[in-house]
């Protein structure tokens, strides 16, 4: 073998190498990535179900003043309250989706 060929296959071999560890690197980041996303998800849901803790208890009143509601405000409140209970309901399915997909 020539030495130029010999240098060929040197420059070529190194090459190889630098960009096989260029490619690792990226895994490596891309992995660290993936894990401070899915911590970032996690987080975002105990916000969010955090969130859904005060409004449980924003229901539980609305409950509470429903009992004590006069027969003009019943209907009214009955009606708030219903609403109040379906957005939690959706909240509270949106968040078990996104938990479960984790």
């Amino acid at each position: 073998m020539s030495i130029e060929t010999l240098e060929a296959n040197a420059t070529k071999h190194a090459i190889h190498d630098m960009l096989e560890s260029q490619i690792k690197t990226a895994e490596a980041k891309l992995q660290t990535l993936k894990a401070r996303a899915e911590v970032a998800k996690a987080n975002a849901e105990i916000k969010a179900i955090a969130d859904l803790a005060v409004e449980k208890l924003d229901i539980h009143r609305k409950l509470q003043e429903l009992k004590k509601a006069s027969e003009g405000r019943w209907e009214h409140a009955k009606a708030d309250l219903v609403l109040r209970i379906t957005a939690f309901e959706k909240a509270v399915e949106r968040i078990e989706a996104k938990v479960k997909a984790l």
